[in-house]
């Protein structure tokens, strides 16, 4: 099967759409910047969350922002948490967020390796298992993501019920595979859609990786993913499969 949807660079999309995408990707920089600093100021709790929030702030910009101040933010040193235990819709949506996390680290660096490293698509069956550029990032970012994703939850969960090595390895597989899993069935079903059908239909091809209209497409799916794994995660919270954050 041979590659039926053409990359469009940069210069195929009209300006004001790519004006448009840089502007929010700049915003979603800025604000996991700034986040990054409130961080390094006000320190999680959990210290494995100094890093995720930052990290989700890339998809979800200004709506995880004010998620992150109404809910994630933590006091002043010095200063008691006076916002009381989280509720279950709070929790999870905390929960779900650290595992998007991961996925963004896997989008992020398995995109990019796969830009400058064009083995790695041969490597994961490029070529020989199927024709399609994006079915090998498809690959390449879900192993970096799992990856990601579990090392999260090992920090998270290990520390929590004092486990060692591989008794937190094991917990944190039982509590995020189910997770990272429905993430990325949200995420590349929209990834999908967008890519290999609306693109084509408005523009005649698809985004290619080194444009600003990819990451924003990418941003929509991630929201996708979210929306796929809140009600999986909630499941493991209430079956005591996954600590409540």
């Amino acid at each position: 099967m041979h590659e039926s949807v053409h990359e469009l660079d940069v210069h195929h999309f009209p300006l004001p759409v790519t004006a448009v995408c840089t502007v929010l990707l700049a915003v979603a920089v800025v604000i996991a910047v700034g986040v990054a600093v409130d961080v390094a100021r006000r320190p999680q709790r959990m210290g494995i969350m100094n890093v995720v929030w930052p990290l989700t702030m890339l998809f979800g910009s200004v709506v995880w922002l004010w998620f992150y101040l109404r809910r994630g933010r933590a006091p002043r040193r010095g200063h008691d948490d006076r916002r009381g235990p989280y509720g279950m819709v709070t929790s999870t949506a905390i929960g779900t967020s650290h595992c998007g996390a991961g996925c963004a680290v896997g989008d992020l660096v398995g995109e990019f390796a796969l830009v400058a490293v064009p083995a790695l698509g041969t490597a994961v069956g490029l070529g020989t298992l199927y024709q399609d550029r994006i079915y090998a990032g498809w690959i390449v970012d879900f192993v970096i993501a799992f990856a990601a994703g579990i090392v999260f939850q090992y920090r998270s969960i290990a520390p929590m019920r004092g486990l060692g090595l591989r008794a937190g390895l094991v917990a944190a597989l039982k509590a995020d595979t189910f997770s990272i899993l429905s993430w990325q069935v949200g995420m590349y079903g929209a990834m999908a859609i967008a890519q290999l059908a609306v693109l084509p239909a408005l523009v005649g091809g698809r985004a290619a990786v080194l444009t600003p209209e990819f990451w924003v497409v990418m941003q929509v799916a991630m929201v996708a993913g979210f929306v796929c794994a809140y009600p999986v995660n909630w499941l493991l919270v209430r079956r005591g499969v996954k600590e409540a954050m």
